[in-house]
């Protein structure tokens, strides 16, 4: 073979190797700008994900916080936040954190809810409730804020302890959010004699109290109680955890607290 043949030969490979490398080089560019934009779009995708969920939270957040923090009359403590029933002067106080959709609160309430009236009707302790809208948080919804709305609107006319009874003798289950339907607690309402006014029917719809409500919750989150109910007798925990407590032992606990203590002055049995 002539060195003009071999010569020819080489310039042909080297001009296919060459060719080859151009599609390969070009190949991995296609490629590269494939992984890209799909990485944009991606990002892109999650992006305004993220900000529906922000937008979302956000105006949930502002419906539950929309305008001015009013406590219903009668409301006590520290930024007004607490519901009070019970002789002002009793002895002991037995502070509750509740929330009306949680299941844990009604069968606290179906346990206790006859010693805790009669331990209010001898003045023996003074009941403090919090209201908190835990629920809402885990499951969404609006049945937690609207019934603790509805029972500080209820609390302004001077019925709370009866409305309160009302909704946890009438609380669906925990996943089915019937405490959203304004109209339903106003039915409810109508279980309480004479709590049904035009005041109470336009502060439920209005959401008068949900600010406070809100409030509320915000200053749960802020105690360090991660449960409802929380249960306090003079401060101090004793329900749920390694506490056993019982309707006996609660009036025991208060008894022996109360011991050389006069009861306090009930002035007015709240109907139930």
């Amino acid at each position: 073979m002539s060195q003009r043949k071999r010569d020819g030969k080489r310039s042909a490979r080297e001009a296919l190797r060459e060719q080859r490398a151009k599609e390969q080089a070009q190949a991995k560019r296609k490629r590269t700008l494939v992984v890209a934009g799909a990485v944009v779009a991606v990002l892109a995708i999650g992006t305004g994900i993220g900000l529906a969920v922000a937008n979302n939270s956000s105006s949930g957040s502002s419906t539950a916080s929309s305008g001015p923090v009013t406590p219903p009359a009668g409301a006590t403590g520290k930024d007004n936040l607490v519901i009070p029933v019970g002789a002002a002067d009793a002895p002991s106080t037995l502070t509750i954190y509740e929330d009306f959709r949680c299941p844990a609160c009604d069968a606290f309430e179906k346990s206790f809810t006859p010693t805790i009236h009669q331990l209010e009707d001898s003045g023996q302790i003074r009941t403090e409730y919090h209201l908190v809208t835990l629920i809402d948080g885990n499951l969404g919804g609006t049945g937690s804020l609207n019934a603790a709305n509805a029972a500080a609107c209820a609390q302004t006319e001077g019925k709370f302890r009866a409305y309160h009874d009302v909704l946890y003798d009438n609380q669906p289950e925990e996943q089915n959010d019937k405490f959203a339907d304004k109209a339903t607690l106003l039915q409810l309402a109508g279980k309480v004699p004479g709590l049904t006014t035009s005041a109470f029917t336009a502060c439920v719809n209005n959401g008068t109290h949900n600010s406070w409500v809100k409030k509320s919750n915000d200053a749960f989150n802020s105690s360090g109680f991660n449960s409802t109910p929380t249960v306090l007798l003079n401060g101090k925990s004793i329900y749920g955890g390694s506490n056993n407590l019982t309707p006996a032992s609660l009036t025991q606990m208060v008894q022996q607290a109360n011991k050389g203590k006069p009861a306090g002055t009930v002035t007015a049995t709240p109907p139930s």
